[in-house]
């Protein structure tokens, strides 16, 4: 166990196997910190950001990895870097914006200029002025800089980790996840909306949300009522050999035979959408995919929801904080129905879509719950014990997954 966890060895023991997760771990600030070092700093493929963020040279991107500020960039070459947006000074922010271009970086504090790839490249008054202070002699320019992440790049998305002992990302997120990302980016992805979503929760509780994969046809009421998402569809889950990324699959009903408005909730014929084209779907991969929810473990998710496309980046603010960045997407060879489509039915996904505002609230309500239960957990038996993908979702074996690849990494 590592020194940073220590702590827990007074916790109530973990239950055997994978089906019990104890309240304490969404509760407790040690457990936080420890995450950050052994977790996002440790053998993951973080997210960082996307490729059509920064298509220029000079093009940079601020993101996070866990609570690090980090800064995404391209060189002249067009090569991708990070680097941990701290200045090895006095440890002030070295950017301040969301992104921008620029030649390199400058610390607003003590113009410490670094290049874009984060390497240290000058020190303001290194030689002091007029021959007094300034660095000592011995002092390295080469010796000084924010960590660095590894880079790569899968499908226009932009992952970095900062531990050597990473596999690669391909091995990392498994066959499963590698394809369905494949056919979601199948083609160059455009950005056609953005949020930010602060969530009253722990981030592990909404890690749990997009890999529960029975919840939408309950908790969701107006995918019930209009047949888009029910467990009798067809479907499944996907996961990889470490447990943490999955896919998530619905299939569309048999529209032959299966009219999308019979057997709604309401007995009220009348009660109908006025805007139909919400439920105007077209199958533009030919896979009969409704709805497909893809994670990449620890903090990210793809989603395709009807002909709505969305990146979730899900970032601890505090042991019961976090932040949801929600990015919509389009191709960027969209027809101007089909970008017309996605933006009618970007109502469906986001902090107010009315198929996922209730995500929003529900991890708070855990939080609130259980907030003088640490000893006690949750239930996680839902089809079975194991973590092998099922087709069903009738299960919450990408949860048991999750756990499985989170105690693995973080030591508890």
């Amino acid at each position: 166990m590592p020194d940073a966890l220590a702590p827990y060895a007074t916790r109530p023991a973990w239950p055997a196997g994978l089906t019990r997760v104890p309240f304490w771990v969404y509760q407790d600030p040690d457990l936080l910190r420890a995450e950050q070092e052994t977790l996002f700093e440790g053998p993951v493929w973080n997210y960082l950001c996307l490729e059509v963020e920064i298509p220029r040279p000079g093009d940079w991107r601020a993101t996070v990895v866990g609570q690090m500020p980090v800064v995404v960039a391209r060189d002249a070459d067009g090569v991708i870097g990070a680097f941990e947006n701290r200045c090895a000074h006095r440890g002030a922010l070295i950017c301040f914006d969301d992104g921008g271009n620029a030649r390199d970086f400058t610390c607003a504090y003590h113009a410490w200029r670094y290049d874009l790839h984060g390497t240290l490249q000058s020190v303001a008054f290194q030689r002091g002025v007029n021959g007094k202070g300034g660095m000592p002699d011995s002092f390295c320019v080469a010796e000084h800089g924010p960590r660095k992440l590894r880079v790569t790049t899968f499908c226009g998305l932009i992952f970095g980790t900062f531990s050597p002992d990473t596999p690669d990302f391909e091995t990392f997120i498994g066959p499963q996840v590698a394809a369905r990302l494949r056919v979601a980016a199948s083609r160059k992805l455009e950005i056609i909306g953005r949020f930010t979503e602060v969530l009253p929760n722990n981030w592990k509780l909404y890690a749990e949300n997009v890999r529960d994969t029975y919840h939408a046809s309950l908790l969701h009421l107006f995918f019930a009522t209009f047949k888009i998402n029910r467990l009798s569809q067809g479907g499944g889950v996907e996961i990889n050999a470490t447990g943490g990324s999955h896919v998530s699959t619905t299939l569309a009903p048999d529209l032959a035979v299966d009219d999308a408005y019979a057997g709604m909730r309401s007995v009220d014929e009348a009660f109908r959408l006025r805007d139909p084209g919400l439920l105007d779907i077209v199958d533009e991969h030919g896979d009969r995919v409704r709805q497909q929810i893809m994670s990449v473990f620890p903090t990210f998710v793809m989603q395709r929801t009807q002909n709505v496309m969305a990146v979730r980046h899900f970032v601890p603010r505090g042991v019961g904080q976090c932040d949801l960045h929600w990015i919509y997407l389009g191709y960027a060879d969209d027809s101007p129905e089909m970008r017309t489509r996605r933006l009618r039915q970007l109502n469906l996904a986001g902090p107010a879509g009315f198929v996922s505002m209730e995500d929003g609230c529900i991890g708070g309500f855990v939080e609130r719950g259980a907030a003088t239960a640490p000893g006690r957990t949750s239930v996680v038996e839902m089809g079975g014990a194991g973590t092998e993908g099922q087709d069903t979702r009738a299960t919450e074996a990408a949860i048991r997954g999750f756990w499985r690849q989170w105690r693995a990494t973080v030591g508890v």
